[in-house]
């Protein structure tokens, strides 16, 4: 009977999956708006220019947004007197800014063509903007497929459990990742993202401090790495103090990520539980030498990230307002 519900559960997967496959296309806005992907881009080169921090802040914002109900912009609705949205979980609080206002003024730069206004979901807009700031830090063009409406919920207890912790471990970070139908290799691949942007120093303490009853620093990690986190964060430093999370390259998206992982430099323990795992560390070991394989499998896995949850036809719509519903 067990095995009967899993093929049954297999199977509903597999159709869910080519049924949302078949509906997003890469030409979806062909007639409606054939610009879109380059005026997309215009706005984030722009908003690259402003600040850095919109790469990592539009990367993590897609992820944020795709593991809670899918990738239908949920996660940028802001709160209401009735409702408090995904954005005011405590999980999401330290999303950056830039990622929100990088899709808002995308979506102004669509507005102002006449023939694309509130034709283009802020779903994709979200998708093309995270591909452009991959590619703009030094990582792989792909194509994206596109055809996604905007969600018509947001809460924020719909968050709980959904994100990955900086303290979780590969079983952990495995049975997430395969709740939105992403396999092991995808999750360590989509890890690679932490080649770009910052975290805070509170994530770091009990690594470096207090990390159990019988030893301060965490064995796993590199002497002289703990060395440099503790000079960027010392005890008594305001937690929320910004690090690199890729101590190497931090503003350039490549496979030294892995590199800093076979060294011990990873900056959290789910970082760092990818080497030290030997189910994971085959694989970091590959992409470690490998920069090719690495962005290929990394792109087939966020085109995989790109169909979760995704709504399509009228189980959603296309926002005026990418931060307030219809």
């Amino acid at each position: 009977m067990a095995t009967k519900n899993l093929l049954l559960l297999l199977l509903s997967l597999f159709l869910t999956l080519n049924l949302v496959t078949a509906q997003l296309s890469r030409n979806f806005y062909a007639g409606s708006c054939p610009n879109v992907e380059q005026i997309v881009r215009n706005a984030v080169q722009q908003k690259i220019q402003q600040t850095f921090t919109t790469i990592p802040a539009t990367l993590r914002l897609y992820f944020h947004d795709c593991f809670v109900n899918g990738c239908d912009a949920s996660v940028m609705i802001a709160s209401t007197d009735n409702n408090k949205a995904e954005k005011d979980h405590p999980d999401n609080l330290s999303l950056a800014g830039d990622g929100f206002d990088t899709v808002i003024k995308a979506k102004q730069a669509l507005d102002a063509v006449a023939n694309c206004r509130n034709k283009v979901s802020c779903a994709d807009i979200l998708t093309i903007a995270t591909r452009d700031v991959v590619n703009l830090a030094g990582g792989p063009r792909y194509e994206v497929e596109l055809g996604r409406r905007d969600g018509l919920s947001s809460t924020a207890d719909s968050v709980e459990g959904k994100l990955p912790h900086p303290t979780d471990n590969v079983n952990q970070l495995t049975s997430l990742f395969a709740k939105n139908g992403l396999s092991r290799k995808d999750m360590i691949a989509l890890s690679g993202a932490h080649t770009l942007g910052f975290a805070h120093c509170k994530l770091v303490f009990n690594r470096i401090y207090n990390f159990n009853s019988t030893t301060q620093v965490d064995p796993t990690v590199n002497k002289d790495y703990v060395a440099a986190l503790q000079g960027s964060c010392p005890r008594n430093v305001d937690p929320s103090v910004a690090i690199n999370m890729d101590p190497t390259t931090p503003r350039q998206f490549d496979n030294v990520y892995y590199q800093n992982l076979q060294q011990g430099k990873g900056l959290f323990t789910s970082d760092q539980d990818l080497f030290t795992d030997s189910r994971s560390k085959p694989i970091v070991n590959l992409w470690a030498s490998n920069a090719k394989l690495f962005n290929q499998d990394f792109v087939n896995s966020m085109i995989k990230l790109g169909r979760v949850g995704v709504k399509t036809g009228r189980n959603g719509n296309i926002r005026r307002d990418c931060g307030a519903f219809n």
